[in-house]
């Protein structure tokens, strides 16, 4: 199993305990990016590294390197099959062996990764709203990969977080990001040139509630002021209670969305997933233009039904999605 991202060990914990309790001996791989193996050791799971490159020259060459250190941890552990979010690795790996590769994708945006992946892929697993046709390869089911860690099956929310954090107010989180992914070339979010200017975006919502700052950059004194230091194992947890998402990070916003938090994705950038909630549960929104995106945060801070109606929303989106980790669990098995 190859991961590159903590999102990918939220969404695939649940499939490893139960394929573990199944009998199934697994190999997990991660990128050495963020905190990914600290999230993994957290849950009792033991890991590889592979090294994790930052700009498009380094992941060109990257490929080479991590398709042989790959082929050799393989040749060694001797798999039946592959499995990751649609990792260009562990494709060209699993093709040179002659093993299946499952692929468990929800970015539309990941061009270059895809063409990297799919020709060497067994079989890619989209949800219903993942606006793109990836041919023969493709099976849809409807749901989201969220739901594999944050629906109530999975996911309790402990409100001990608040007293451990001192969160006592209510709080929005504002979430910055680096764009440091490959499907992150184009992107863009908040585009703050100055301090001064994250200052009075902060301070127009700090008129309704305290802001919080989870930022993947740390460039000035006002995010390093705002900040909240939070173990990986409360961090939904904290989503969970605060009463607004505003960011550029597509995955928090869809958590906050899926836990019933008003979200506001802020991106030039689209997700399918992201499209239906909007859509179809009007549990999210994404915006390109931050002064647009303000007005949206204000309208819904200043309506005191908001949470009430959000919830609404999002217990009528649980009840019509399938169980995520059953699914994937099960469509594993059928190529082991």
């Amino acid at each position: 199993m190859d991961l590159g991202h903590p999102k990918d060990v939220n969404i695939f914990k649940n499939v490893l305990y139960s394929l573990q309790k199944k009998g199934h001996i697994i190999k997990i791989i991660v990128r050495d990016r963020e905190n990914t193996k600290y999230v993994l050791h957290s849950l009792g799971f033991e890991c590889e590294i592979c090294k994790f490159y930052t700009n498009i020259c380094q992941k060109a060459f990257g490929l080479l390197l991590n398709n042989l250190w790959l082929y050799n941890v393989s040749k060694s552990f001797k798999p039946d099959i592959f499995i990751s979010p649609g990792s260009p690795y562990s494709a060209h790996v699993s093709s040179i062996l002659k093993k299946p590769h499952l692929a468990f994708s929800d970015t539309e945006i990941a061009g270059i990764v895809t063409k990297l992946t799919l020709p060497f892929t067994s079989k890619v697993y989209t949800s219903t709203s993942f606006y793109l046709d990836l041919g023969s390869k493709q099976e849809r089911f409807d749901g989201y990969y969220e739901l594999a860690y944050l629906h109530p099956k999975y996911f309790t929310p402990n409100k001990e977080v608040l007293n451990k954090y001192d969160l006592n107010d209510d709080y929005i989180i504002l979430r910055l990001s680096a764009f440091d992914s490959s499907h992150d070339m184009n992107a863009v979010g908040f585009n703050f040139k100055t301090e001064k200017e994250l200052i009075q975006y902060v301070k127009q919502l700090e008129h309704y509630a305290t802001v919080i700052i989870l930022s993947e950059i740390h460039k000035w004194k006002t995010i390093k002021d705002h900040s909240l230091v939070i173990d990986s194992q409360d961090l939904h947890d904290i989503i969970n209670y605060s009463i607004l998402y505003i960011g550029e990070g597509a995955t928090m916003a869809s958590e906050a969305a899926i836990l019933g938090v008003p979200s506001i994705y802020m991106s030039n950038t689209q997700r399918g997933y992201l499209n239906e909630l909007e859509q179809k549960y009007e549990l999210v929104y994404t915006i390109s233009n931050r002064n647009d995106a303000l007005k949206k945060a204000v309208e819904i801070l200043e309506n005191d039904a908001i949470l009430d109606e959000w919830k609404l929303k999002r217990n009528r989106m649980l009840s019509e999605k399938t169980d995520v980790v059953k699914f994937m669990v099960d469509s594993i098995e059928k190529f082991g």
